[in-house]
């Protein structure tokens, strides 16, 4: 058996749903951030132990849970309210808890769903470290966190299904403008706390965290981002072939990408 991590915020519409989907585990953490919605209650309801604290940036959220939450087992798996485990990834998540040899982190592959179509090309990467030994993960940046684990990393069959826009496209739109703050304000702090950017480094660098900053700072640099974001989902990962959903899909990430670029420049000048 392992236990369920979930983070939350007002998902009064998502929460039974996803807590229906791992009801198979008799240890489920919520950790909510001061829902009014009745989020809490809910969970409660469904036989969750709910934690509740304030919000302030997502790799602190979450390493605070894996610090300070009592999990029973020592296997946790975390997924979002919008989330759904399938029986598949259930049964594949089981078994690497079981027997997990030297891991100490699994890879998930995650299918988001957007206008009733799987976004199989569109995703920029479908896989997620989800499945871990609390004592050996941790998490970096302000928002869209990485996942860090201190060991070997394995990977699982099955299917993590993702609703982002289970809310509708303003919920979507208005998250991803506080999105684009959060990672203007990375950016900046990355630059004021790493040495110039270096094109070498971004390729060669032996230092994984090193070489990762210089990449980003890299794509920060190039002129015409939104466009390259475009390109990058819809012709290079074959996005096209989601169809309509697919463009649309791509489309959005390329304003989420404009609203980076504009805060960033806005931050810079202030």
């Amino acid at each position: 058996m392992l236990s369920i991590l979930i983070l939350t915020r007002n998902e009064a519409q998502n929460i039974a749903d996803c807590l229906a989907s791992v009801a198979w585990s008799d240890d489920i953490h919520v950790l909510d951030s001061r829902s009014t919605d009745g989020t809490q209650s809910l969970a409660t309801a469904a036989g969750a132990h709910v934690t509740d604290r304030t919000f302030d940036n997502w790799s602190a959220h979450q390493n605070w849970a894996l610090k300070n939450l009592p999990f029973q087992h020592p296997w946790v798996f975390y997924l979002d309210a919008d989330e759904r485990v399938t029986p598949e990834l259930r049964d594949a998540l089981l078994a690497a808890a079981a027997t997990p040899g030297n891991a100490c982190a699994f890879r998930v592959q995650r299918r988001d769903f957007f206008m009733n179509t799987w976004l199989k090309h569109v995703q920029t990467s479908p896989f997620y470290l989800r499945l871990f030994r609390p004592e050996s993960m941790r998490y970096e940046r302000l928002v869209n966190p990485v996942s860090i684990p201190s060991g070997p990393v394995g990977q699982v069959t099955g299917y993590l299904d993702h609703f982002p826009f289970s809310k509708g496209l303003d919920h979507w739109l208005e998250r991803h403008r506080r999105y684009a703050e959060l990672e203007a304000e990375q950016t900046l702090a990355n630059r004021r706390n790493h040495s110039a950017f270096s094109l070498r480094a971004a390729l060669f660098d032996q230092d994984f965290h090193r070489r990762r900053f210089h990449q980003k700072e890299l794509f920060y640099r190039l002129p015409f981002r939104p466009l390259i974001r475009f390109v990058y989902l819809y012709i290079l990962r074959r996005g096209f072939l989601d169809g309509k959903a697919g463009y649309t899909y791509a489309r959005l990430q390329s304003r989420y990408e404009s609203w980076i670029v504009a805060r960033t420049k806005e931050m810079e000048r202030s």
